[in-house]
């Protein structure tokens, strides 16, 4: 049942799809300078794990960030995150040792595992319906847009010093300050009982969450060192990974509007994603950006649609708990990424690595299409 809710002031609702913006690039972000610092550190794996081991941290933290949320309330949540992620993320200029910078980003992780739920379960409070879905459209929007621009900036700062982009993460600070000053906590429902435990069609999606973002984070993972070997730079390099959260505002703005059923929605952009991989199969420049760009279209689509299905599920009282394993599948999915696709790629090459991942995510997908949906 829909309700009349009073629209949030325009600095919390500015706040909470800013925060949004230092989400999904989080990890990514020094994806430009992995070479360089595959050279400074005399380490290729370690360094990779450099940019996983923060997904990991937040797949493990987002269910603990969940229930401070649900017991404490998002505002708290969301403002400890922002500091925490401003602190950790620009530690890494400065830190000389491979072990304490693997800290460091663990660290990152617990914010924005913390700022993920937070961002999302504020939303859900403050909206219900088609409003929630296109707000929820808009965060995924605005995580996109975060990547569009902090990517390709942060590919130029690497040109220069492969150090340069761990300040990209001070800005939190400015969103931390605008929280303090303009978002407050919604009443919260005193929650009884025993442990949450979130119904098992919950389950399946945080599963969907994980396939898909396992498959998509070959891009920052695998991409550059792909690009390298074509003689791309790491300026060119952020750009062109860039080029799928591009597409994915795109996608997020379109998810709204569309009126198929839940699985259709779901294998739909998933395929997007598979065909996406198959042009960046190519192992030419031209078909990696077109790659890029169609795949990213279906993570827009498919994040704030999940989410949406989610947010239906639970009670005020335990949103927090049950979107917060999306966000743990979501950067699960993210960690696992290079640990599952490494064999493939030792096996058939970058290029070969995404075309065979490009087949069985479409050949999939369009299975899941053709089975009836149930209404």
């Amino acid at each position: 049942m829909t309700t009349t809710r009073t629209e949030p002031p325009l600095l919390a609702r500015a706040t909470v799809l800013g925060a949004a913006t230092l989400t999904i690039m989080a990890a990514a972000i020094i994806a430009p300078s992995l070479p360089a610092m595959s050279r400074a550190f005399d380490a290729d794996v370690l360094v990779r794990l450099a940019l996983t081991i923060t997904s990991l941290a937040i797949a493990v933290s987002a269910p603990l960030a969940g229930a401070f949320a649900d017991r404490t309330g998002r505002r708290p949540l969301l403002i400890t995150a922002l500091l925490l992620y401003a602190v950790s993320g620009t530690a890494g200029f400065f830190i000389t040792d491979l072990t304490v910078l693997l800290i460091s980003r663990a660290l990152l992780g617990l914010a924005v595992g913390g700022i993920m739920t937070a961002v999302s379960t504020v939303i859900t409070d403050w909206f219900d319906g088609p409003r929630r879905a296109a707000f929820l459209g808009l965060q995924q929007a605005f995580a996109s847009l975060g990547g569009v621009v902090f990517l390709p900036l942060a590919g130029v700062l690497a040109g220069i010093d492969w150090r340069a982009p761990f300040w990209l993460y001070s800005v939190a600070v400015v969103i931390a300050l605008a929280a303090l000053a303009g978002l407050r906590d919604e009443p919260r429902v005193k929650i009884q009982g025993g442990a949450f435990r979130p119904p098992a069609k919950a389950l399946g999606i945080y599963a969907v969450a994980l396939v898909a973002t396992l498959v998509f984070f070959m891009a920052p993972t695998q991409l550059p060192f792909l690009l390298a070997e074509l003689s791309v730079g790491p300026g060119v390099t952020g750009v062109v990974i860039a080029g799928s959260t591009l597409t994915s505002v795109l996608g997020a703005l379109v998810f709204p509007r569309l009126r198929w059923g839940p699985r259709t929605i779901t294998a739909s952009s998933i395929a997007l994603l598979g065909v996406g991989w198959l042009l960046a199969g190519t192992g030419t420049v031209a078909g990696i950006v077109a790659g890029l760009l169609v795949g990213g279209i279906g993570v827009g689509v498919v994040v704030p649609h999940l989410n949406v299905q989610l947010s239906g599920m639970a009670a005020p009282q335990h949103r927090g708990r049950i979107l917060s394993g999306l966000v743990a599948g979501i950067f699960l999915g993210q960690f696992l990424s290079p640990l599952v696709v490494a064999p493939l790629v030792q096996a058939a090459g970058i290029a070969g690595a995404f075309v065979w991942t490009g087949v069985f995510t479409t050949v999939g997908a369009l299975g899941a299409l053709v089975t009836k949906e149930k209404k």
